[in-house]
């Protein structure tokens, strides 16, 4: 009985237009970091906001306001690894295809697309297929947005940035299983600059 009534409740709460509100569930067993867009986003309550970036740019804030507001994150070295991988990735640039190229997701036929890079077709697809089930543009930053922080992968490494007291080196460890980067570059660099700039609200 219990799991008839939590199926209906599944299937009512994915079909509702207010599904942004909500970020997936945290699955304990183990995922493949292929894995792609099976999991469904459920009501969850808000958290507050604690940090904010004043001379960040509204892209920037916008991420930043999202991991806060859609997670349990309050480190202030949390939030900025995480702001600084994307930074290394892709400046907060959405439509933006690996070397640069400025396209819509369809058009990014090689490489990695958007504000993290998705590289692998299963992670690449899940964009798409997160974004036409939950009715979002794929090319944008709020859908990729929503899309980063309910992907499996980000889900499974998030109880450590949501643990905090933690080192920004400390944090790189679980970005990097999360990332899977080739190259380090200036992401580390970029998180202690945001530690810098993040003011408590």
């Amino acid at each position: 009985m219990i799991k008839q009534t939590l199926t209906i409740l599944a299937v009512a709460l994915t079909s509702s237009a207010s599904a942004y509100s909500s970020i997936a569930t945290v699955d304990t067993t183990i995922k493949s970091p292929e894995a792609t867009s099976t999991e469904v986003e459920v009501p969850t309550i808000k958290y507050n906001i604690t940090w904010k970036c004043d001379d960040c740019t509204p892209e920037e804030q916008y991420v930043l306001e999202e991991l806060q507001k859609m997670t349990k994150i309050t480190d202030r070295n949390a939030l900025a690894t995480i702001m600084g991988n994307i930074k290394q990735e892709s400046m907060f640039i959405s439509n933006i295809c690996e070397g640069g190229a400025r396209v819509s997701y369809d058009d990014c036929l090689s490489g990695g697309y958007g504000i993290i890079q998705w590289t692998s077709i299963n992670r690449y697809r899940g964009l798409g297929n997160f974004c036409a089930k939950y009715i979002c543009d794929p090319s944008s930053l709020e859908g990729q947005t929503r899309w980063m922080i309910n992907e499996p992968i980000f889900q499974k490494v998030l109880p450590h940035f949501e643990g905090g007291g933690q080192t920004v080196s400390y944090y790189m460890k679980p970005s990097y299983y999360w990332l899977g980067w080739g190259i380090k570059g200036n992401r580390e660099v970029y998180a202690w600059d945001y530690t810098k700039r993040f003011v408590l609200v």
